[in-house]
């Protein structure tokens, strides 16, 4: 027979039929483990979920990695490179890309009879993934762009439509400063709406052949290569692996290209997504000590509840080891219904916000209308059981106290 088990268990449903003073602590105990955690898996939750809606909201736009010309400025007018580059067939077949696509750059004014506003056509090909604006799309259709023909519809942003005054169906004109001036007229099919500003207030998506032909650039010829890839975690790694592909090329006659990804083009946003790492390790730490702390008092009162039980044990010859097993799985016991009314209200908290998005964010400032949440298995697992080692390791200082009990004493306390 488990002796520390078997007597644990007796004290446990002495306690539970209220026959102890220390119900009430112990109560307050489990009800500091179960709102620690819960905050613990909440905040974690909207950290990861926060970081995961606006890195894809930025790859959606942007892609992971990009390929352009080495002589490319920072600006949009990009210079021009081949969609013949010897290293694409090995590289569509590199193990970790999803997707690449073609691109085309060009700045221009969008003026209409009451407003004017400048902006970025941003030309795609027939191979380009619609799927993360199909998402985002809040009123109207995607177009299809073809090899054969070009079309003159356009995909615009809701910032864009409400600023212009515009809607789907409206043509307008838009106008190029360059030699000799140019203009062309466009048709909105749709309009998106990401709630990322600093993006949605400068992109159209147009067909990549009025790229071409506004710039004179041949039909081979694009601003550049957009990369997807599988895992975002494994980007500069990626990064690396379609650099070593791409090769870096020194006779003249060859062309050069650069590599960036989107850390690269973006640092301020994912800088600002990194600082929001220390709050919630700052919150972790925290609820562990608000935690640990109601424990150590609560196993302490179950010491002193259990003077006189502690005292005739050791005068039966019961060793101290045994005993502060007693309580440990006391603890232990505690613990777990803690961890368990944790979970239930962390997790249904979680989940409540997933489905109804019940507390809204303003997007002008967070880029996103609600309060996101991504829910991980491996992350609630995790704080489980960081949370139980934790605490079970705080708690083997007070039951130290139990060696300092001497039998004669014990018997006698009152």
């Amino acid at each position: 027979m488990n002796l520390p088990l078997f007597i644990a268990q007796r004290l446990i449903r002495e306690r539970r039929q209220g026959t102890s003073f220390s119900r009430p602590i112990n109560v307050i105990a489990v009800a500091g483990i179960a709102v620690g955690l819960a905050v613990m898996l909440l905040a974690v939750s909207i950290l990861t979920g926060f970081k995961k809606q606006i890195t894809d909201k930025i790859t959606g736009f942007g892609s992971h990695i990009q390929i352009v010309n080495f002589d490319s400025n920072i600006s949009y007018e990009t210079s021009p490179i081949t969609t013949n580059l010897e290293f694409l067939p090995a590289l569509r077949k590199l193990p970790g890309i999803r997707h690449i696509q073609v691109f085309g750059l060009k700045a221009g004014i969008i003026k209409t009879e009451t407003d004017i506003q400048g902006v970025v056509l941003k030309g795609i090909g027939p191979d380009f993934d619609w799927s993360f604006f199909q998402s985002c799309l809040v009123d109207g259709t995607i177009f299809t762009v073809s090899d054969s023909s070009s079309t003159n519809s356009v995909v615009i942003s809701k910032k864009l439509s409400s600023l212009l005054r515009l809607k789907t169906g409206d043509s307008f004109a838009m106008h190029f400063i360059q030699d000799p001036p140019r203009m062309r007229k466009f048709t909105i099919t749709g309009i998106y709406e990401t709630s990322l500003e600093e993006f949605d207030r400068i992109y159209v998506f147009c067909d990549i052949h009025h790229i071409k032909r506004l710039n004179g650039w041949k039909d081979d010829e694009v601003s550049g290569f957009e990369i997807f890839i599988d895992d975002f975690a494994r980007l500069d790694q990626m990064t690396m692996a379609v650099r070593d592909m791409t090769g870096y090329r020194l006779m003249p006659d060859e062309p050069k290209v650069k590599v960036t990804n989107i850390r690269m083009r973006y640092p301020q946003i994912f800088d600002w997504l990194g600082f929001q790492d220390m709050n919630v390790l700052v919150i972790i730490v925290l609820m562990l000590v608000v935690a640990g702390f109601n424990m150590v008092s609560g196993l302490i009162i179950l010491i002193l509840e259990k003077t006189n039980m502690i005292g005739v044990l050791k005068a039966l010859g019961t060793e101290d080891k045994t005993i502060r097993k007693i309580f440990l799985h006391q603890a232990a016991w505690l613990i777990f219904k803690g961890l368990l009314w944790g979970n239930i209200t962390g997790i249904g908290l979680a989940l409540l916000q997933l489905h109804t998005g019940l507390i809204t964010l303003d997007p002008s400032s967070y880029y996103i209308r609600s309060v996101p949440v991504n829910i991980d298995i491996v992350h609630i697992l995790l704080l489980n059981a960081g949370t139980m080692a934790a605490i079970i390791l705080v708690l083997l200082v007070p039951a130290q106290l139990i060696s300092r009990i001497t039998p004669v004493k014990a018997i006698r306390y009152d």
